[in-house]
């Protein structure tokens, strides 16, 4: 794709369109009332001087939206843009979150690295939701309670947490991180962390929200600048209006097809032109969600007034008459003659719904050719399971849109022909689908409303049936790698918008196009849905449900509470810090000490691959029993096996192969540190920080790849793990397991002298020894985490 800057001028339309128990739940079925948007207004004057500060340094050049929001939150400008410089795609910036959001299986470890930095509070607002653990079987209350139970020690540490450190905490059942952030805590032009790859979903409400791993989040909660090259923007002009079945989310599916997923790393998705204004804030939302299947840092629009009336209906008045005001300043959207890095332009008029899958969110069928596609794959023309909802898409405007479907099958004397899931995003949500009777429509075609958590979307599915058949589901998720949803690698997950899959559900054929097919019915005639309508909006309002699952609004920290950690626990564990790889105990100084080459990863490893969710997710605040599943559905390239390693070392009594993590384990009780070998693309997916944990855990010390993740490389220098990019990518199959390699010219670059290149000295098994230059991304900063051992180290020395 080109990398030409383009200039964007901005249309005049554009510019103007400007718990514990489940017994005591008290319900409201009033209209939200307005709230105390004090903690989440941002604080919009002061990212105003800001940003001067910054365009003054800059020359006052036009800027993208994206910039804007990013750039007015640059920590001391005049100190790091001293030089006056600042280049999308080079120049890292020190930035200052305005607050950090974690769902409770991220929440663990991130929880755990903050309480070793021995703070008495947040230096930000901070929320933890409980949405990751709760199992999806039997239907919503039944799961509950069963993972309440299941769960109940990490639910006590992460309420405890909070409790002493300040933070909110919703209780499982409150709903999805992502949904709750959009409905409470999003504000335009504001700048989010969150401990989920997801954490985007907030730029439907115009702002800038980003999935980090735990130790970034830890930078925000302990006030230290946060660190990020200064990402590239890609324009995405968006002309015409979505009509019949096409939705947001048809918009998302297409552009995956067009950028695949690592077409948008080290990027910004910014999304400008009169097709904007004419969508729901929740249907932004739904495409910002889904820019984590590109790769894109976040994405962002502007200003508009369905964010105005969402910001109303959820209760932040206070919120929308303070963006009101910034934006007629010129804040919450781009200049005109702001320049982007690559337009892509869009007609909504033609799009058409999109399907993709299986097994990668950017393999893209329009829904017209889809049947077709089917036939010359030899696919069976069945479809399993049909499943709406999650963080994606579980809007009150896509629940009121299928609604309408499952409301014309009735009427017709129709039922869903396969099993038919419904996630509610949040508990706000649920209530008010009740209330609307939207439950009821779905329940009476048979739909199996399950808990307000994530459920299927990441592998939390209680699947009984299909366990080693090859079948194919039909979902409303962003996510569909191999083996995610119901642990069946032979699953295949066909991703579409809500009233798409709610449709096909009821034909139960995979070549069935509801946009020109009918459905026989009983009787002998046919049936033929007509487009799905819905509603963005309540015209009663939210309710907001169950109100004791909702946390107490800025809570003050309690010190003297005790962080409730059991000392004989299998799911948490206080963590001990990683050692620095320079020292006295180095003979090679400043260089890394010689590395034994563990395996070379054949192609996607993504993190799922590296460390699997699922039954797993049950010990993330436990990194010795959660690295026991370290790669162990990688397949190793020497040899093409899934979770196979070699010990070319082992003892008489060692076999000379082992699983993964058995192999690596091994390597650790030598005290032999190592370095992986892998493919494009490494860790792309969810920002899953123990995916650098476990291998820094046994004694990784660098990882040499064809390309990164942009979240995952980052995570792996928060850990101590230095990511090395191939030079020259052929160089990828010259290493192989059992080599040696060895640094040349870190030294330099630990000194501050500048260098671009890393050479690695490769001694193979058959005593060769050859070059090879390889490139980083390592920043100053970055430099100290590694010569520390970790980015919490340096941390807690200087909060010391």
């Amino acid at each position: 794709m080109s990398t030409t800057l383009v200039k964007r001028w901005l249309s005049t339309t554009s510019k103007a369109a400007t718990v514990r128990s489940l017994a005591t739940h008290t319900t409201s079925s009033q209209t939200l009332p307005e709230k105390d948007c004090t903690s989440i207004t941002p604080p919009y004057q002061r990212l105003l001087d800001n940003l001067q500060t910054v365009q003054d340094i800059l020359g006052n050049r036009p800027l993208t939206l994206a910039e804007k929001i990013l750039y007015s939150h640059i920590y001391n400008p005049k100190e790091s843009l001293a030089d006056g410089k600042l280049v999308r795609g080079q120049t890292y910036l020190q930035l200052s979150p305005e607050r950090v959001a974690m769902q409770d299986a991220s929440a663990q470890m991130a929880l755990l690295q903050f309480m070793s930095a021995g703070m008495d509070r947040c230096a930000v607002p901070a929320s933890i939701h409980c949405d990751h653990l709760i199992q999806a079987a039997e239907g919503a209350e039944i799961d509950l309670k069963r993972s309440i139970t299941t769960n109940q020690e990490v639910f006590d540490f992460l309420e405890s947490a909070a409790r002493k450190y300040g933070i909110e905490f919703w209780r499982p059942g409150s709903g999805i991180i992502h949904q709750i952030v959009l409905e409470n805590y999003a504000a335009p032009g504001m700048l989010m962390l969150g401990t989920d790859s997801h954490t985007p979903n907030a730029g439907g409400l115009g702002m800038l929200a980003i999935g980090v791993g735990g130790a970034d989040a830890v930078d925000a909660l302990t006030g230290t600048p946060w660190e990020l090259k200064a990402p590239k923007i890609v324009g995405v002009h968006l002309t015409g209006q979505l009509d019949g079945w096409a939705t947001t989310k048809d918009l998302i599916l297409h552009l995956a097809g067009k950028l695949t997923v690592r077409g948008g790393t080290g990027r910004i998705l910014e999304y400008f032109g009169p097709g904007v204004f004419s969508q729901s804030c929740t249907g932004l939302a739904t495409v910002a969600n889904m820019g984590a299947e590109v790769g894109a840092t976040t994405s962002t629009f502007p200003y508009s007034p369905s964010m105005r009336a969402y910001l109303s209906a959820t209760g932040r008045a206070p919120v929308a008459r303070a963006a009101d005001n910034a934006a007629a300043r010129g804040f919450l959207s781009a200049d005109e003659g702001a320049e982007y890095d690559e337009l892509i332009e869009i007609n909504l008029s033609k799009l058409e719904p999109t399907i993709n899958g299986p097994f990668t969110p950017d393999l893209a069928t329009p829904l017209s050719k889809f049947g077709q596609v089917v036939k010359e794959q030899g696919w069976k023309d069945e479809l399993s399971s049909g499943l709406i909802g999650s963080c994606t898409n579980s809007s009150y405007q896509d629940m009121t849109a299928v609604a309408d479907l499952a409301r014309q099958a009735k009427a017709a004397g129709l039922k869903t022909k396969v099993p038919f899931l419904c996630t509610p995003g949040s508990e706000q949500i649920r209530a008010t689908m009740e209330r609307d009777h939207v439950t009821d429509a779905l329940e009476d075609v048979g739909a199996l409303v399950l808990a307000n958590a994530c459920g299927p979307c990441i592998g939390q599915w209680k699947r009984d049936e299909h366990k080693n058949d090859e079948n194919a589901i039909l979902t409303s998720f962003n996510r569909n790698f191999k083996a995610r949803n119901d642990g069946n690698r032979q699953t295949m997950n066909f991703l579409a918008s809500p009233t798409v899959v709610t449709a096909m559900a009821f034909s139960g054929k995979l070549s069935f196009n509801p946009m020109t097919d009918s459905i026989p019915l009983p009787s002998g005639g046919e049936f033929k849905f007509s487009p799905p309508r819905g509603q963005d909006l309540p015209e009663q309002g939210f309710t907001a449900g169950r109100t004791a699952f909702y946390p107490s609004p800025m809570p003050r920290p309690q010190p003297d509470t005790e962080v409730v950690i059991r000392p004989d626990s299998q799911r948490l564990e206080i963590l001990a810090p990683f050692s620095s790889p320079f020292g006295d105990h180095n003979p090679r100084g400043m260089e890394l000490p010689a590395l034994k080459v563990l395996m070379r990863v054949r192609g996607k490893c993504t993190t799922d691959h590296i460390s699997a969710a699922g039954p797993w997710l049950k010990y993330k605040g436990h990194l010795t029993n959660i690295s026991e599943n370290l790669l162990i559905t990688a397949v190793n390239d020497e040899g093409g096996e899934v979770n196979v390693a070699f010990d070319h070392d082992h003892s008489p009594s060692e076999s000379e192969s082992d699983t993964i993590p058995g192999v690596a384990k091994r390597f650790k009780a030598r005290n032999q540190p190592w370095a992986l070998i892998v493919d494009e693309n490494y860790g792309e997916g969810s920002a899953r920080e123990h995916a650098a944990l476990q291998p820094r855990f046994y004694g990784c010390a660098a990882i040499i790849a064809r390309s990164f993740a942009r979240i995952h490389e980052t995570n792996l220098k928060k850990q101590g793990v230095l990511p090395l990019w191939f030079a020259d990518k052929n160089d990828y199959s010259r290493i192989g397991a059992g080599d040696l390699v060895e640094t040349v010219g870190l030294g330099d670059l630990l000194s501050c002298k500048s260098r671009d290149t890393i050479t690695l000295r490769v001694t193979k098994r058959n005593g060769e020894t050859f070059e090879i230059p390889t490139t980083h991304t390592m920043s100053q900063d970055q430099l100290k985490w590694l010569r520390a051992g970790s980015a919490l180290n340096y941390i807690r020395s200087k909060t010391q």
